[in-house]
């Protein structure tokens, strides 16, 4: 681990590249329980800070997430330093979504979104998810059912391209937590997301390496 970046995981697994959300950086709960739960599937994983939440941790103060472009140009910046072939990139929220912005890049295999920002809570008309409707490569998209960013029976209106398929956790939040009358666990619901999310990862690598293997 350096100060920016996280690395779990045996050197030869399947490597996911896991970025943030917005409010909290790689080492927030949640990206800790889910990279924690696929390495114990076998899956090698790197987190890394965003260049503001870095700044946030040297500076002290709070500062607002980076311009798209700036998030993008990092997100690059560790696919170069850590993929030397086709990999699966993801994150949490927004972290998501940046990968989803770099399906085209010839180092990503396929993306993994866990709570697509598809709009601001209560502002469905400022959808952030546009270029989902020709999104090429694979792209999981795990949501939470009741996720105010984006819930599931808003999945109708949402236009998605044929490579993208979504899955949900039983009355989550957008952090995948349930109510206590629901009868599910915040626990139970991560558990799922790894388990969906890294059968999904050892299928795309399986993709990979026998087209590569074929060549």
């Amino acid at each position: 681990m350096t100060n920016n970046v996280m690395i779990d995981g045996a050197e030869n697994a399947p490597l996911f590249i896991f970025a943030h959300g917005a409010g909290a950086g790689m080492d927030h709960a949640f990206m800790q329980q889910v990279a924690m739960g696929l390495v114990a599937k076998g899956i090698r994983v790197v987190r890394f800070n965003f260049p503001y939440m870095v700044q946030r941790a040297e500076l002290g103060t709070k500062r607002p997430p980076d311009r798209a472009p700036k998030l993008l140009e990092a997100f690059e910046h560790i696919i170069a330093q850590y993929a030397d072939k086709p990999v699966v990139i993801g994150g949490k929220s927004m972290g998501g979504r940046m990968a989803s912005l770099l399906s085209e890049h010839p180092l990503v295999a396929g993306i993994a979104c866990l709570g697509f920002p598809f709009h601001p809570p209560g502002k469905q008309e400022k959808y952030k998810g546009e270029h989902l409707a020709s999104l090429a490569k694979p792209c999981l998209i795990l949501q939470g059912e009741r996720d105010t960013f984006g819930k599931r029976e808003e999945f109708a209106q949402f236009a998605f391209s044929p490579s993208i398929r979504s899955s949900f956790l039983p009355d989550g939040d957008h952090g995948f937590k349930p109510r206590k009358r629901s009868g599910f666990t915040e626990q139970g619901n991560i558990d799922l997301a790894v388990d969906t999310l890294s059968q999904y990862i050892f299928e795309l690598y399986g993709i990979a390496e026998r087209s590569h293997e074929s060549e």
